[in-house]
């Protein structure tokens, strides 16, 4: 199952994509796909509906995250040998976790705006994991059972915020925009083998990351079943399992993002993503806005 998001801001509506890439409104059975929905019957009984009544929806409208309220946002640093390698860098001996903002999360079609003072915005296609119900100190043989499905992740990251300024990379990884997620929640019957995925991403049509989850030092199971140890997974709550090889950072000289620059990036069996860099017209925001 492909569950999705449509619609536009602050009005998207519940969906999923069928056998035959078609959106379906999922209006009438569920009013949001919420973490509640997620740890609920409906979302158990969705896996072995009949789609093919509910109503399809015309042309391409705007997909976005999957997840409506997401909690919390946990990313995992140099979970790829290959990318350790490239930054510099040892490879953990645990996970190395860090929060990303939850205001950073957009569809996976929006912009992504380089923010004021910012230099060293990056790139970094990852695998996403969606806790599907509540998790505390889970066993590593049972972690998959608290798993709603997977996702993409483009963990955009301001380098010298990161990096260049002191403290924890948070700085870098939660600005607006920042978090690209979807464009589905797949469920784990979808897919073969998680600990062999494709994931790549391309830059102005270049391919600058190409890797697979086969090379990740913590796989899908033992990151929900370390972080479980440490702090109480929700339903809701997104795991994002860290990039491979082929960052900005990690070219010579260091490559980053331009104001028009394209950013295409996927997972095999999850979708890809589109997204195209702005620049940020206000940094001011009002009462109202931050209301929404």
């Amino acid at each position: 199952m492909k569950l999705l998001r449509y619609g536009d801001r602050r009005h998207e509506k519940p969906g999923l994509l069928d056998q035959d890439n078609n959106i379906r409104d999922l209006s009438e059975v569920v009013d949001d796909i919420t973490p509640a929905f997620l740890n609920s019957k409906n979302f158990s009984w969705l896996k072995t509906a009949e789609v093919s009544g509910l109503p399809m929806v015309p042309g391409q409208p705007r997909l976005a995250p999957p997840v409506a309220g997401v909690g919390k946002m946990i990313c995992v640093g140099l979970n790829y040998r290959d990318h350790a390698q490239e930054s510099g860098m040892d490879v953990p001996q645990e996970p190395i976790l860090f929060m990303k903002a939850t205001t950073a999360i957009v569809g996976p079609g929006d912009d992504v705006v380089i923010p004021r003072n910012a230099h060293k915005v990056d790139w970094e296609v990852e695998l996403g994991i969606v806790i599907g119900k509540t998790a505390k100190y889970v066993p590593e043989a049972r972690a998959l059972d608290y798993i709603a499905g997977l996702t993409v992740v483009n963990d955009i990251s301001e380098r010298e915020f990161q990096l260049e300024r002191g403290g924890q990379w948070v700085k870098g990884k939660g600005c607006d925009t920042f978090g690209p997620i979807g464009p589905y929640l797949v469920t784990l019957d979808e897919l073969n083998d998680i600990n062999a995925l494709p994931i790549w991403l391309e830059l102005n049509g270049e391919r600058v990351q190409d890797g697979n989850t086969r090379t990740m030092v913590f796989d899908v199971p033992y990151l929900v079943h370390y972080i479980s140890q440490f702090m109480r997974l929700e339903p809701g709550d997104i795991i994002s399992t860290g990039t491979p090889p082929g960052v900005g950072l990690g070219m010579t000289p260091p490559r980053f993002l331009q104001v028009g620059d394209v950013m295409r990036l996927g997972i095999q069996g999850l979708g890809v993503q589109r997204q195209c860099v702005v620049a940020e017209v206000s940094a001011d925001i009002g009462e109202e806005e931050v209301a929404r």
